[in-house]
């Protein structure tokens, strides 16, 4: 079994996700978005706190508040970073982005040491995340399913009561709405769903309600 734990981060409340494995304590980070020194220690004191042992570090896509913390995460704990390979553009250009957004500077982010596709899998000790490539907020963003414990790491893709913006570099609004009909809705009701912002919801809550989906 995991336990999945959220950490809001940066100017714009980013969800940064720890997701750990019970027995051994082994540990995987999406999307640190860690932009200050307290944040940073914040997330280290967390790991400690509870003697995790990082062992992955993953971005579900690669805007500027989802990798913030990238080279505070590779350094600290000596870990690669994993993406989706049509996320390489976005990483390189996010120091830009954020001086655009007048935002102080940014330290960027290393490069991907490796590519996650769909159909893939990433295991953490028993457990099991099926990757689901789910493009329409960016161009390579990817959610990961927990099928056996009922759980989705969705980034950016799926809110509670909205969805991804489309209006950014990469962005399509049909697309969107594509990959979250043919990946998410067909999930179970009862599968959570943990978010890049705001609180987490339900399949079963977002297929009955959501606006942009009903």
């Amino acid at each position: 079994m995991t336990t999945v734990i959220s950490l809001t981060f940066n100017p714009v409340a980013e969800n940064t996700y720890i997701v750990y494995d019970n027995d051994s304590l082994e540990a995987i980070i999406f999307d640190p978005g860690c932009f200050t020194n307290a944040e940073e220690e914040e997330l280290s004191r967390t790991i400690e706190k509870l003697q995790l042992k990082p062992v992955k570090l993953i971005n579900t896509h690669c805007h500027f508040d989802h990798i913030f913390g990238n080279d505070y995460v590779m350094k600290k704990y000596g870990l690669e970073l994993g993406i989706h390979e049509l996320e390489k553009d976005i990483l390189q250009a996010a120091p830009v982005v954020v001086n655009m957004y007048g935002m102080p500077p940014m330290t960027p982010s290393p490069p991907a040491d490796y590519f996650i596709a769909e159909g893939e899998s990433i295991t953490l000790g028993d457990a099991r995340f099926d990757v689901l490539f789910c493009p329409g907020h960016s161009p390579g963003s990817i959610c990961f399913y927990n099928k056996a414990e009922h759980y989705l790491i969705a980034g950016d893709v799926l809110f509670d009561g909205s969805i991804g913006r489309t209006d950014l570099p990469g962005g399509d609004h049909q697309t969107l709405i594509g990959s979250i009909l043919t990946k998410l809705m067909p999930l179970p009701d009862e599968t959570i769903v943990y978010p890049g912002h705001g609180g987490s919801t339900t399949i079963g809550k977002e297929r009955q309600s959501n606006p942009f989906l009903v």
